[in-house]
């Protein structure tokens, strides 16, 4: 299956070497073979395969390969000083590409800069619009879909359900068991699942870390650590409340979500709040990574807990306000009151069932497929 970075990452490594980062079995693998394809005599190098590492540190690969794929490899030690002189040094006309399944970002943070080097792309699981596309059905088809299995490629693509059930079990399960080990010690790990556990019926609401910290015996510095690592994994993602004081809007309650919907635990509005937001970050990454757009997403929530799900913010301006609602039409009264107080900003109530998509005043009443699809990527 096409996917969505396919003919930007074409793009950018005629121009610099390109860094793909992404959740684990995203699709970056599938891309890099089929870049490969294209590139005869290209040559893929995984740093968690033994026979590969050892052509890695000795730098043996083919000297004459158009294309070099590196997987996993800021798992090497002082990887950007590598990397810096393999890219520095490389034969003309030679491309880079690297992939990783940890934010390279967070993941051995000291060391050589990559500045001016490299392109940062990040790869996010399948969209409605994605789906729609590429199965030739509606956005509602295409909804239902990725509320059922989730975006990620393998699940959605399982001839069942219960196949996908069983990548499923078995991803989250490996994800917590091998990768966290990369961050953490093996103490740890038990912890970790729990919390991890713990976050699945907790999608969508302020998080209170002192009160799980004490749920789980540890203190919530320790918590925080846990939260840092899940997201470097790419495992969840964090939502953080809108104010234009950035520092001031970390101190308050996070809200968390799963890269894969179907990991969620709860009902269908639960699920169906955590796809949204997923397709809300993906399109803030995209136009981060390619236009260097600072634009960024949020969710407000007041003193008097007045609150609405999400909000895309563009610098220091609110440009949308969003509401997750299964089928309700009635207008959400705090969106009502915040597109009074940013009339500025576009506010929209997202359903998954709607029968007529109306405007109420400030108000949108919109069809999320029909809107979903309408997104970037």
């Amino acid at each position: 299956m096409k996917r969505y970075l396919d003919h930007r990452i074409r793009q950018d490594l005629q121009k610099k070497m390109v860094v793909l980062t992404g959740p684990r079995q995203v699709g970056k693998t599938t891309l890099s073979q089929q870049l490969l394809a294209e590139f005869s005599g290209g040559q893929y190098l995984n740093y968690d395969v033994m026979t590969h590492r050892k052509v890695i540190q000795e730098q043996s690969w083919r000297q004459s390969a158009p294309l070099l794929v590196f997987d996993e490899i800021h798992k090497m030690p002082d990887w950007k000083g590598w990397l810096k002189g393999v890219y520095d040094g490389k034969a003309p006309g030679q491309s880079v590409f690297i992939t990783g399944s940890a934010r390279m970002d967070t993941f051995r943070q000291t060391g050589e800069s990559l500045a001016g080097r490299h392109f940062r792309l990040r790869l996010h699981p399948l969209s409605v619009r994605e789906w729609s596309e590429a199965h030739q059905v509606s956005p509602h088809l295409a909804l239902t879909h990725l509320m059922a299995r989730g975006g990620f490629p393998e699940p959605a693509l399982a001839a069942s359900d219960s196949d996908a059930q069983r990548w499923r079990n078995e991803y989250f399960n490996g994800l917590i068991r091998e990768d966290v080990l990369e961050f953490s010690r093996l103490k740890e790990v038990n912890a970790m699942r729990l919390f991890a556990e713990m976050l699945r019926s907790r999608v969508g609401s302020p998080l209170s870390i002192a009160s799980m910290a004490r749920d789980l015996n540890v203190s919530p510095v320790t918590l925080n650590k846990y939260l840092d690592i899940l997201e470097a994994l790419f495992i969840v993602f964090v939502v953080r409340p809108w104010h234009r004081n950035i520092a001031r809007a970390t101190l308050q309650a996070p809200k968390v979500y799963f890269y894969d919907t179907g990991l969620v635990l709860g009902d269908d509005g639960l699920k169906f709040e955590n796809l949204v937001a997923c397709h809300l970050l993906k399109n803030v990454q995209w136009q981060q990574d390619t236009r260097g757009a600072s634009v960024d997403l949020h969710y407000i929530r007041t003193k008097d807990e007045a609150e609405v799900d999400f909000c895309l913010s563009e610098g220091d301006t609110l440009t949308h306000l969003l509401e997750c609602k299964l089928s309700d039409t009635k207008p959400h009264r705090a969106l009502g009151r915040f597109a009074e107080q940013w009339p500025d900003a576009q506010s929209v109530q997202l359903l998954r069932e709607c029968r007529a998509e109306a405007d109420k005043g400030r108000l949108q009443i919109r069809d999320a497929a029909l809107w979903l699809v309408e997104l970037e990527v």
